[in-house]
């Protein structure tokens, strides 16, 4: 009679809820005896991504210091504050160190350790080591919940599905490439997690077409050079011999924006300004819903420019021609973009000081290049340049935009899912690769191990080969035997691989025209389509419309996905309570 909560996927999601859990706990569910069982066939708290069993050449994204698993006053939820160390503190780390992913994993099991020992009595937690297949069960009623290999289910009261980044089953265009390379005897690499590709048909020596620019990108870099044998010296990479060449595209051409490499000074911007939760709740209660781009992209973009002009004004102010009193008031009352730009060309004289999202999105539209070797040239003082920038105080108006950016998303998920152009485009500017990695890319650019396509990357399977090429460079193609899709899979639950999303969406669960499942923002219930909340069935992570940056996060910023854990947590804790008090009566 024992209530009992399953908890699928044991990684960082899956460790924050139960965090979020103890944390809850002593004020909502004390005195009450509860079950929580987690499914997952990885190590509770690193899971899949952060396990041990991976290469230490691959690092995080993030430095040390803006690294963590736990809340602050900045982040808006009903629960109690529960303040622990950063990565940087409990590894005892440089802050600005970029650690290797296997550490951040030790970090991710004692901060789930931490939560276990600090639930109240009488609630244990069961790890079971396998997939969850399906989930069943009436709507009212106890959910049961299917694990590989064992003849029966757990019995669940309330299931909560905390999943990663899973594997999906290959798109129309996918299928038809993969065929090609079955068909021809080539090679094609699907998107998939980089780490658990099988990379070893890619022979040293000859050309491999990569597309995807991303974080994908540069673990497969990584593993194809120094994960090989070769080394870095300085600005030299000195190749083992065991490297293939990599031809290099995207859609927008070019790597992700180097990491930021100094720290914050002075007054932060005052977020959110113009896009805060009032504006949220008008969008959502607008009769006839909202276009992105109509009516929610104007505020975002609103947003961005007050975070990086505050920035450039109060710490810029010898390259401003305004007071920034006077500069505010005028840009808070501008009513379009065609205002906007006209204030700030009277009050910013440099257009580098300008902030351009347009261009920023689009870096190399209209740009062309004679030869294929002259834009090897031009990139590489593209990447140059965007290192410098990005390692220059002087610059700092793009650390302001950075806060912006994360400010928006915290407000963009309480939206639903908005499509995959959002996500990329933070990517872009938000979550780029460390700057050593660019550096990495410059080295092997001029080791000639490294080529770069271009912008609007086409690739085309004929003559028995893949080939590849860009209008960047006209009348330029490279060919090659294999082709790898640098990027994790979309995550789609109709093609889900993983079956337990696959059943859900077959029993009428609802998902948004991009295939994500659709779920409650107050509280992360599954929705079905007639917009109805499951009472016992949660889902929080990447394959649902509620997506946030990340499981972690950066301190003192609000933290998106602290904030669903903590909503997620207190909504199962008061459900799970009135179960144990009608199975005390």
């Amino acid at each position: 009679m024992r209530p009992q909560l399953v908890i699928v996927g044991a990684g960082p999601r899956g460790a924050g809820l139960l965090e979020r859990i103890a944390a809850n706990a002593p004020g909502l569910y004390a005195g009450s005896d509860l079950d929580i069982h987690l499914v997952d066939p990885h190590p509770p708290g690193g899971g899949r991504i952060w396990r041990a069993a991976q290469s230490p050449l691959l690092w995080m994204n993030s430095h040390a210091e803006d690294v963590t698993m736990f809340t602050d006053e900045t982040v808006r939820m009903a629960g109690p504050v529960r303040e622990g160390p950063t990565l940087h503190e409990w590894a005892g780390l440089a802050g600005r160190t970029f650690a290797d992913r296997r550490i951040q994993g030790r970090y991710l099991r004692w901060v789930y350790e931490r939560a276990v020992a600090e639930l109240p009595p009488g609630v244990t937690v069961h790890h079971h080591p396998r997939r969850a297949l399906r989930v069943g069960g009436p709507r009212e009623g106890r959910q049961q919940v299917w694990l590989e290999g064992r003849p029966r289910p757990l019995l669940a009261d309330l299931v909560v599905l905390a999943l990663g980044h899973l594997d999906s089953e290959p798109d129309d265009d996918q299928a038809e490439l993969a065929a090609y390379a079955d068909e021809h005897g080539l090679i094609h690499l699907p998107p998939a997690f980089t780490a658990d590709s099988d990379l070893s048909p890619l022979k040293a020596g000859e050309p491999v077409l990569v597309r995807g620019f991303g974080l994908a990108f540069v673990d497969l870099m990584v593993l194809l050079t120094e994960g090989r044998g070769g080394r870095h010296e300085g600005d030299t990479y000195v190749p083992s011999g065991r490297e293939p060449v990599l031809y290099v595209g995207s859609r927008r051409g070019v790597p992700y924006h180097s990491k930021i490499g100094y720290d914050w000074t002075g007054d932060r911007p005052p977020l959110p300004r113009f896009f805060g939760p009032a504006e949220v709740e008008a969008l959502s209660a607008g009769p006839g819903g909202f276009d992105f781009r109509r009516d929610v992209w104007p505020l975002v973009e609103k947003e961005l420019g007050f975070a990086h002009y505050h920035r450039l004004f109060t710490a810029h102010a010898g390259r401003t021609a305004m007071a920034w009193a006077d500069f505010e008031e005028k840009y808070a009352a501008a009513a379009d973009p065609a205002g906007i730009r006209a204030l700030v060309a009277a009050a910013v004289p440099d257009p580098a000081d300008r902030l351009d999202l347009t261009a920023l999105d689009h870096p190399l539209d209209g740009m062309r290049y004679a030869s294929h070797e002259e834009f090897q040239e031009g990139m590489r003082g593209r990447v140059e340049g965007d290192l410098s920038r990005r390692h220059d105080p002087e610059h700092s108006a793009d650390l302001g935009v950075f806060l912006g950016l994360l400010s928006v998303y915290g407000q963009l998920v309480r939206l639903g899912d908005l499509g995959p152009w959002w996500h990329g485009f933070f990517s872009r500017l938000a979550s780029g690769p460390p700057g050593p990695r660019l550096r990495q890319i410059l080295a092997l650019s001029r080791a000639g191990l490294l080529r770069f396509i271009g912008a609007d990357m086409t690739v085309t399977a004929e003559d028995g080969v893949f080939r590849a090429a860009s209008p960047t460079v006209p009348g330029f193609s490279a060919e090659a035997r294999a082709l790898v899709e640098a990027r994790l899979p979309e995550p789609t639950v109709a093609r889900a691989r993983d079956t337990l999303l696959r059943e859900l969406h077959a029993d009428g669960a609802a998902e948004t025209p991009d295939g994500l499942l659709r779920v409650d923002p107050a509280d992360g219930r599954i929705l079905d389509a007639a917009g109805r909340p499951h009472p016992r069935r949660f889902a929080l992570g990447p394959f649902t419309d509620g997506r946030t940056p990340g499981a972690f996060t950066r301190p003192r910023t609000g933290g998106p996905a602290f904030r669903q854990n903590d909503a997620t947590a207190r909504a199962a804790l008061a459900f799970l309570r009135g179960r144990a008090g009608r199975a005390a009566a």
